[in-house]
């Protein structure tokens, strides 16, 4: 339920704060005062069309907050816990739009993607505006509506044929595939032999290619190596090099350590180190009798790198992909080669598929159409009361050619407004004005069927009056007794039934104008109501009216609350 909206610096609306009710909550005032501007204002909280064009001139940005009471709608806090949305009792929707042009969204302070707010806000409100009525001409509008009216039997059938649908859906797909590969037979089997050759000669094997890499690596600087080991070489095998040398140092170190025994450490010291660098020689002169390094070694070694990259690059990058391509190939060969069992196969599967989902089908027409019955009946008894006494409206329910996922049915609104005349399509025979009586008989039939807290009624009293509004406001009230109703109105009938009054005017200061909105009390919504029905002619007699109006009102509302009760 909505609590309270507050829109600040949204065109005409520089701070407005209005609060709400339970029950019906109607809007009124004067053509221009700015009451589509309040409700255009609450479509962009919940996540609805924005524009840079609704800041008010002179200012930096606009922003809009709605807050709301979800103690009693545990869905909405489920779906703000799947988003990490910290969920209490209230909940706070805010949208913000700068003068550039940036929007911003958040929920209970938390800034989350436009279709994060529209999400929510879908699940918390329903507007209804002139251009809503024409959703009941849109093809799907009675299959929607039958379905939303069905109950759970209903629900039942179709989530039951839903699910043999996708079965179905998914066989026959695989039976295309299966038929576009029987029909390429000849040329598949030769491109998958040609792919399986190719990398099953390769006989490529994991940790190769490292292996093979690191060898090139050595063979492409083998004549820098070898260049380098016997410059190394020679340093210690010449006459004149350091390992000749260092046996003059140490034969010299020896002699004299005979005669002073301080020296005999370093004379091993140099013996050691002569050891040493004679083994290195040794293993130097090994080292370059043993490598072999050679052109031919380098250029098979590349070679081989060459078909390892290629395979690579042509199926998966690396060769663990290429090898899991090759198993996949040839298990589609070993398929290929028996596609005509595995085609035979796969068109039963479908035939039988089509059998069961047949018998869904069947049933779930069976469901629609007596929900489809029910619901023309119960809407005809309602726009009966909304000054069309001679009119019917029908739900014919048609056969499709093939299974589609909402069914295999085709649901069409029927209606005549007079006696005498033929049932015909909805969207040829009914005007304006009928729409948006059959459209209120809807919401009424269906006011318990939705799990939506708040309704919106945007002036859907256009082109009514007299009687008619009175069976309206009836009407709108009913629906107000299952969930929170705003509506925005014209007709003293319609406002007489409020729960909460909320007057939208107009009003001028310091050379700007700005809409203000005002909770009216009993002597207020008086003379609202007299306003609404003579205008500026404030009579006794007006009052009285507007009195009688009130207390008609008042009457009506307890009856329907008696309905309710029992």
């Amino acid at each position: 339920m909505l609590q309270s909206l507050h829109v600040h610096n949204f065109a005409l609306l520089e701070d407005a704060h209005a609060d709400f009710t339970a029950g019906f909550n109607v809007f009124t005032g004067e053509t221009g005062a700015g009451k589509s501007i309040l409700i255009d204002a609450f479509g962009m909280v919940l996540g609805g069309r924005s524009s840079v064009d609704y800041v008010r001139s002179g200012t930096d940005g606009l922003w809009v907050q709605a807050v709301f009471d979800i103690s009693s709608q545990p869905e909405i806090k489920a779906l703000l816990n799947e988003h990490g949305i910290d969920e209490d009792d209230d909940l706070f929707l805010k949208r913000q739009i700068s003068a550039a042009g940036k929007s911003r969204a958040f929920i209970n302070g938390v800034q989350v993607p436009l279709a994060v707010l529209k999400n929510v806000g879908a699940r918390l409100v329903d507007i209804h505006g002139q251009h809503e009525n024409q959703d009941l001409l849109h093809p799907d509008a009675a299959l929607k509506l039958t379905d939303a009216f069905g109950g759970e039997k209903l629900a039942a059938a179709y989530a039951e044929y839903k699910r043999l649908y996708d079965v179905y859906v998914a066989l026959e797909k695989h039976l295309r595939q299966l038929e576009e590969e029987n029909e390429q037979q000849d040329l598949l089997l030769d491109r998958y032999a040609w792919e399986i050759k190719e990398i099953s000669e390769a006989n490529l094997k994991l940790g190769e290619e490292e292996g093979l890499e690191e060898e090139a690596r050595l063979l492409q600087n083998s004549e820098r190596i070898m260049q380098a080991v016997n410059t190394a070489y020679n340093h210690l095998e010449a006459e004149d090099a350091v390992l000749a040398r260092l046996a003059h140092v140490r034969d010299q170190l020896q002699y004299a350590a005979r005669y002073d025994s301080r020296l005999a450490p370093l004379a091993e010291c140099a013996d050691s180190a002569w050891i040493t660098l004679d083994d290195c020689r040794g293993e130097l002169s090994e080292y370059m009798a043993s490598s072999d390094f050679n052109g031919e070694r380098a250029a098979e070694v590349q070679q081989r790198l060459d078909i390892i990259y290629r395979l690579q690059k042509k199926y998966g990058g690396t060769t663990q992909a290429v090898l899991d391509y090759l198993a996949a190939t040839q298990a589609k060969y070993a398929e290929l080669e028996n596609i005509a069992l595995t085609l035979e196969q796969a068109q039963k599967a479908v035939a039988e598929a089509v059998v069961k989902l047949g018998r869904a089908a069947a049933v779930l027409t069976e469901q629609r159409e007596q929900a489809a019955k029910l619901l023309a009946e119960r809407i005809t008894l309602h726009i009966r009361d909304l000054a069309m006494p001679d009119g019917v409206l029908q739900i014919t329910c048609e056969p499709l050619e093939k299974f589609t996922a909402q069914g295999r049915d085709a649901l069409h609104f029927m209606f005549s407004a007079n006696m005498g005349e033929p049932l015909a399509a909805l969207e040829k025979v009914a005007s304006g004005g009928e729409l948006s009586r059959i459209a209120l008989a809807v919401k009424t039939v269906l006011m318990n069927r939705g799990d939506v807290g708040t309704m919106v009624f945007d002036e859907i009293d256009t082109g009514v009056g007299g009687v008619t509004a009175q069976k309206m406001a009836e009407k709108i009230a009913a629906i107000s007794g299952v969930g929170q109703v705003l509506c925005i109105t014209h007709l003293p009938q319609i406002a007489a039934f409020a729960d909460n009054h909320i007057h939208i005017e107009k009003q001028s200061a310091d050379g700007r104008t700005a809409t203000v909105l005002t909770v009216l009390d009993y002597n207020g919504r008086l003379q609202e109501l007299v306003r609404m029905t003579a205008g500026a002619a404030a009579s006794r007699a007006a009052f009285e009216s507007a009195t009688e109006l009130l207390a008609g009102a008042r009457e009506v509302k307890r009856s329907l609350r008696r309905k309710e009760e029992e």
